[in-house]
């Protein structure tokens, strides 16, 4: 099995059109998130080739985009109306 780490995907995109473009390739590696910001489970490689093709939609003078790398071992604790996952141990990538 391929390590992944959790990361968060977070951007700023001003033009739909690029934000759409964005939001259709950081979606592919998604596993939850709201409107530009997305929890992303990826291989070093996988996060590579996400962020150099984000690198090629986005317009470093009018947006911004951060990556964050996240503790996968950290407790979930939901805010609003959220819930907690029902089962946190398993986890399918598909």
């Amino acid at each position: 099995m391929k390590n992944r780490n959790l990361y968060l995907i977070a951007y700023d995109i001003r033009q739909p059109k690029r934000l759409r473009a964005a939001l259709k390739a950081t979606r592919s590696f998604a596993t939850g998130g709201q409107k530009s910001v997305h929890e992303c489970w990826m291989t070093d490689a996988e996060r590579g080739d996400l962020l150099a093709t984000l690198s090629m939609i986005i317009n470093e003078s009018e947006d911004s985009l951060i990556c964050i790398h996240l503790d996968p071992r950290q407790s979930v604790i939901p805010l609003g109306k959220a819930l907690s996952p029902a089962d946190s141990d398993w986890f399918y990538i598909g």
